[in-house]
C-alpha cells in the first residue's frame, strides 16, 4: 500500500509508531551469534518468534538462516520454560552437533520471567552440555531497543561469557566491528592485513551470510570466528570497538573481565571516519600506514572532486541504524550535501547529540529523531513539508520514494528488494567509492529522466 495519505500536518505522538524505522531485538541478537564458527543460534520463546526472525534474516541476505527455538505452549508460558531449554539444549547438542549454542531470550519469556543464566548453568551442571562446547545466552526482549540493541547484547555476552585473561599479551588486536554487512568485515580484514596488523573480529558472518553455492548445504559454513578466537581475545593488546550502540558494550565487557582497553570509534563509513580507523589502526597497532591504502583515499577523493557539481548542497533525508546514520551523515557533509533529516529507531540519547556535533553549523537546519515515534511516518511527512533531493534507507523507504519521486539509494537493514549489500562494502574508502557511485547513479538516472528533449546528453 502506497503512503499518498499521510499528512502534510504534524501532531504530537507519544505512544503511537507508525511504521517504525527499526525491528527487534531477537533479530540482532540471531544475526550477531551467525557470526561465531559452529554456532546454532536459539531462541527461547515461541515457535513464530524463531521463524520471524529466521524469514526477516533470510530475506535480507537471501541465505538460508539455521536457528532452534524452544517452541513455547500454554504450558510453558504460565509454567516457565526451562524444560524446554533444557530438552532444546540436550537436543541440538545430540541431532545438530554445533560447537556453541547462542540463547537469546523474547517477549514471551522475558514476560514469564525466566532466567536463562540459570538454566544455562543448569544444562552444564546436568551435563547436557558434552566437554568441548558451550552455552552463552543474552536478554533481548523486544519490547525495548531495537535489533541493533539485540546485537550488542548478544556481542557483549559473547566477550563476558568467552573471553579469557591467561596472563601472556598476544600481538593482536580485537575489532568489534557493529552491524555491518559480511563484505564490511571482509573489508575489515583486508585493512588490516594490508596494514600489517593482526586482527580478531567478532562477530564475523563473512563465510556464513556470504558463502558460495557449492551444491551441497552446509549446517555450519566454514566463516565466523572460532571459540578458540573469541577466548584470545582477553590476552589481546587492545580492542577498536566500532559503532557505539552495536559495539560498546563488548568492549566494556572485556575491558572490565579482562583489562583490555579499548578505542570507541565510528563506522569507518566516508572518508572522515575511515581516517580515524586506520590512523587507530596504525597507532594501536604500531604500523606505517602503506602507500596502497593512501593511494585508494586518493581514488576516492579524486571521484569526489570530478562529480561534486552534482553533489553540491543536494538536500537529503536518512533512516536506519544509528552507527550507519552516524557516519554517513558526516560523510554527506564532507561531500557538500545538506542532511537535512535523519531519524532512526533505535533509542540512545547520544545519538542526537553526536548528529548535532557533526552537522555544527554546516547543516543549521538538520532535524533529528530517535527512539520512540521515530519512525518512516514522521520521516514522510517532513519530507511532504520541505521536499529532499536523494533518501537514503532500507526497503522500506521504497514507498516514500514512489509517492514523492525521490532518487532513492537502499543502504541498512533489511534490504529485501535488491541484491549486493552482502557482497559488496560500504566501509573503508572503498565502500565510500561505492556508496558515492549509487549516489550518482540515481542522482543523474533522475536528471536523464526529467530533462527535456533538448536537455538530453550523452556525457554528463
Amino acid at each position: 500500500m502506497l503512503l499518498r495519505h499521510t499528512p502534510k500536518e504534524e501532531v504530537k505522538r507519544e505512544a503511537l509508531t507508525i511504521n517504525p524505522a527499526k525491528t527487534c531485538q531477537p533479530i540482532g541478537a540471531m544475526y550477531a551469534s551467525l557470526g561465531i564458527h559452529g554456532c546454532l543460534p536459539h531462541s527461547h520463546g515461541s515457535q513464530g518468534c524463531c521463524a520471524y526472525h529466521r524469514s526477516t534474516l533470510t530475506r535480507h541476505y537471501k541465505e538460508p538462516i539455521m536457528a532452534a527455538t524452544s517452541s513455547f505452549t500454554e504450558g510453558s508460558s504460565v509454567f516457565g520454560g526451562q524444560a524446554n531449554l533444557l530438552q532444546a539444549i540436550n537436543t541440538i547438542f545430540t541431532v545438530y552437533n554445533p560447537d556453541i549454542i547462542a540463547v537469546h531470550t523474547t517477549c514471551l519469556s522475558e514476560t514469564i520471567g525466566d532466567d536463562v543464566n540459570q538454566i544455562a548453568q543448569k544444562a552444564y551442571d546436568d551435563g547436557k552440555v558434552p566437554e568441548g562446547k558451550y552455552v552463552i545466552h543474552t536478554n533481548t526482549p523486544s519490547y525495548i531497543g531495537s535489533h541493533v540493541t539485540g546485537f550488542s547484547n548478544m556481542t557483549a555476552s559473547m566477550a563476558k561469557q568467552l573471553s579469557e585473561h591467561t596472563g601472556r599479551d598476544i600481538d593482536q588486536l580485537n575489532i568489534i566491528p557493529g552491524w555491518v554487512e559480511p563484505a564490511d568485515m571482509v573489508e575489515i580484514k583486508r585493512l588490516s592485513a594490508e596494514m600489517g596488523v593482526k586482527i580478531v573480529m567478532f562477530p564475523d558472518t563473512s563465510g556464513v551470510l556470504d558463502a558460495p553455492q557449492t551444491g551441497k548445504h552446509e549446517m555450519y559454513p566454514d566463516g565466523g570466528t572460532t571459540i578458540p578466537e573469541l577466548k584470545s581475545t582477553g590476552d589481546s593488546i587492545y580492542t577498536i570497538a566500532l559503532g557505539k550502540f552495536a559495539s560498546e558494550q563488548a568492549a566494556q565487557a572485556i575491558d572490565s573481565k579482562c583489562k583490555v582497553k579499548y578505542d570507541m570509534l565510528d563506522l569507518p563509513i566516508g572518508i572522515s571516519a575511515t581516517d580515524r580507523f586506520i590512523e587507530a589502526l596504525a597507532k594501536r597497532g604500531g604500523v606505517y600506514v602503506p602507500e596502497s591504502i593512501t593511494k585508494e583515499r586518493g581514488q576516492l577523493i579524486d571521484i569526489v572532486t570530478d562529480m561534486h557539481q552534482y553533489l553540491y548542497n543536494k538536500r537529503v533525508a536518512i533512516f536506519g541504524d544509528p552507527d550507519q546514520l552516524i557516519a554517513l551523515t558526516e560523510f554527506l557533509i564532507d561531500l557538500n550535501m545538506r542532511p537535512v533529516y535523519v531519524v532512526s529507531g533505535t533509542p540512545g540519547k547520544y545519538f542526537e547529540s553526536r548528529i548535532m556535533e557533526i552537522a555544527g553549523n554546516k547543516v543549521p537546519e538538520i532535524k533529528v529523531k530517535n527512539g520512540s515515534c521515530a519512525d518512516a511516518f514522521l520521516l514522510h511527512q517532513w519530507i511532504k513539508n520541505e521536499p529532499v533531493d536523494l533518501l537514503i534507507g532500507n526497503t522500506y523507504g521504497k514507498y516514500i520514494a514512489r509517492d514523492e519521486d525521490i532518487p532513492f539509494v537502499r543502504m541498512g537493514f533489511p534490504i529485501v528488494d535488491r541484491i549486493g549489500h552482502s557482497y559488496f562494502p560500504t566501509v573503508g574508502y572503498k565502500g565510500g567509492m561505492r556508496i558515492l557511485e549509487k549516489i550518482l547513479g540515481v542522482l543523474m538516472d533522475k536528471q536523464d529522466k526529467d530533462a527535456k528533449e533538448e536537455k538530453f546528453e550523452l556525457v554528463m
